[in-house]
């Protein structure tokens, strides 16, 4: 491994290229329909911020008079941009997912300072997400929509990986500004072949790409798409003098340094390694050991898709987001920094410095901050309303618990809704709340309180999962009579399991604030807390540090603590 100084210097270079905490969120993971289990295909989205409050989006089908205009406010701060005209129909949509099954998430990597702004845009990555779903049909359409919207309103944000899926394909598109003085953005997307899973984190990940001077646009069996000039841009920007063929977007648009590698990629190759055994070359890129070539691109990367050795289950997805770094080098549960309960979190910042050395925290996959996260399934053998399924919560990913959310539902449940507080204000109604009170109150005692909450995590989600074909199978059966009535079936059934979800959770919630009361761990008996004979309660248990914890704190603290007159 590298020396201290040598990570040090490296951190030094992960402030002068930008990465920060505002650039390290957010986590995709994108399914083909051949690397699952059932033939869906899968996208799933973490959507991490300090300040995003978690709630369930919901804007419904709507008819416009001619003329229309429609107001576009940037996502991350609310901002009016600007107005551009609407269209005359809008399709619904659920969180990320319109009703056509079509589904969008993304991870911002930032890429060259220089390119970061761009006066007069308009559009910011946030209103292309979903703007683009109230009017898209397919992920090819929603590709086409986004390059137009670029290209008309200029592009608001800085470098931006998307995953946008339907129910037949998964594609990655990658997207950078142009800057100041030109309009629009440059870009990539490409057609994740069916068998593969792919995945991105805050880092661009596509390399070389087969290069279209004209995109086809109506040609089914196209596999990537471009902005015509992605390629001359950078040439006319002195970073790029090689061929088309070798032309990286990553290595030219965002090259990959130390954070990019250990904040950023290092959650993909967690993904890759529990799904393909072939990763463990990989595991000292994702560490940060970047080996750079004559030209300066990185030379030891990892692939930007990979086949699973198994198909995975919808259940598996939904675990492939709880992560941190278990089963390998980075594992987050038995540094010190876990402390006496093996605490998988790490408050932040994330880099500090101890006698002029540089040291960091992880970056994994489940994450205190995050806001909201998906499992955005589409199936293709059912009618748009009933085949997406929109699983979806709220809060650190390893102490959530998804619920269906139908994407041909006509309303969300209140406990999910925009409106039912904010990170600012607390609601005791809200999904984002009562989550976030089970998350908190088991970092204090980790490693007791995760078993009780996975036992009811995995059960309500096994249940929902099961429970599928028969809502599918009613929901079918009333829509070959009715749409409509199937639809409104899907958001009784979904409204139902979101409110049970929320009100689960917070039974959760009180039992392990009961529990594990002032640090004590209460008895149990026949599934109730134990009272003695007369109603009493009995004597909790007292389990105290373990034995390594005990050591090191008398080791530091030496004659401070130890008792008078004890053994030499």
């Amino acid at each position: 491994m590298k020396k201290n100084f040598l990570i040090a210097l490296s951190l030094v270079m992960i402030l002068l290229v930008g990465i920060h905490s505002g650039t390290t969120a957010c986590t995709n993971f994108l399914i083909t329909k051949g690397a699952s289990a059932d033939g869906s295909t899968m996208i799933t989205y973490s959507a991490d911020s300090h300040v995003l409050y978690g709630d369930l989006y919901f804007w419904p089908a709507a008819d416009y008079p001619e003329g229309a205009m429609l107001d576009i406010v940037e996502w991350d701060t609310g901002k009016p941009m600007g107005k551009i005209p609407q269209i005359r129909h809008t399709f619904s949509v659920v969180g990320n997912m319109n009703e056509n099954q079509v589904a969008i998430g993304e991870t911002t990597y930032g890429g060259r300072e220089e390119l970061a702004s761009q006066s007069g845009a308009i559009m910011d990555y946030g209103s292309l997400i979903y703007v683009t779903l109230q009017r898209a049909t397919s992920a090819r359409d929603a590709i086409r929509i986004i390059a137009e919207f670029m290209d008309t309103y200029g592009y608001a944000s800085s470098g931006e990986s998307f995953s946008i899926s339907d129910k037949n394909e998964v594609w990655i598109m990658e997207i950078i500004g142009k800057g100041e003085g030109q309009k629009g953005a440059v870009w990539v997307a490409l057609l994740v072949p069916d068998g593969y899973i792919c995945g991105h984190a805050n880092q661009a990940r596509i390399t070389t790409f087969p290069y279209q001077k004209t995109n086809s646009w109506d040609n089914t069996n196209t596999t990537c798409y471009n902005a015509p000039d992605v390629i001359t841009f950078a040439r006319g920007k002195g970073w790029y003098s090689g061929s088309d063929s070798d032309f990286s977007f990553s290595d030219t648009y965002a090259p990959v340094g130390f954070g990019g590698a250990r904040f950023c990629e290092a959650r993909v190759y967690a993904m890759f390694n529990r799904v393909n055994p072939d990763m463990a070359p990989y595991e000292d890129y994702a560490r940060g050991e970047v080996e750079h070539g004559a030209n300066g691109y990185a030379t030891n990367r990892m692939p930007l898709w990979v086949k699973p050795d198994h198909k995975v289950t919808v259940k598996e997805v939904m675990d492939l987001m709880r992560d941190h770094y278990e089963n390998t080098s980075m594992d987050m549960n038995n540094d010190f920094g876990a402390g006496p309960f093996q605490s998988p979190y790490r408050w932040r910042p994330m880099t500090w410095e101890v006698d002029s050395v540089g040291y960091c925290h992880e970056r994994a996959t489940s994450t205190q901050q995050t806001g909201f996260v998906f499992v955005a399934q589409s199936r293709n053998w059912l009618p748009d309303p009933i085949g997406g399924i929109f699983w979806f919560s709220v809060d650190d990913t390893y102490t959530n618990c998804y619920a269906p959310m139908y994407c041909g539902m006509l309303k969300v449940p209140e406990p999910y809704a925009v409106g039912n507080g904010d990170m600012l204000t607390y609601s005791p109604t809200s999904a984002f709340w009562t989550f976030t009170f089970v998350s908190n109150w088991a970092y204090t005692k980790y490693n007791y309180m995760i078993k009780d909450i996975q036992k009811v995590q995995t059960r309500l989600e096994n249940f929902f999962i099961n429970a599928t074909p028969g809502v599918d199978k009613e929901a079918l059966a009333l829509y070959d009579e009715n749409p409509m009535a199937a639809r409104e079936y899907l958001t009784d059934y979904s409204v139902a399991m979101g409110n049970y979800t929320v009100d689960t959770w917070r039974e959760l919630g009180q039992y392990l604030l009961v529990k594990y009361h002032d640090g004590n761990v209460k008895k149990e008996k026949n599934g109730e807390f134990e009272r003695n004979e007369w109603g009493v309660p009995v004597m909790p248990d007292q389990p105290g540090y373990p034995e390594w914890w005990l050591k090191k704190t008398a080791d530091d603290h030496g004659d401070n603590v130890k008792v008078i007159g004890s053994a030499h």
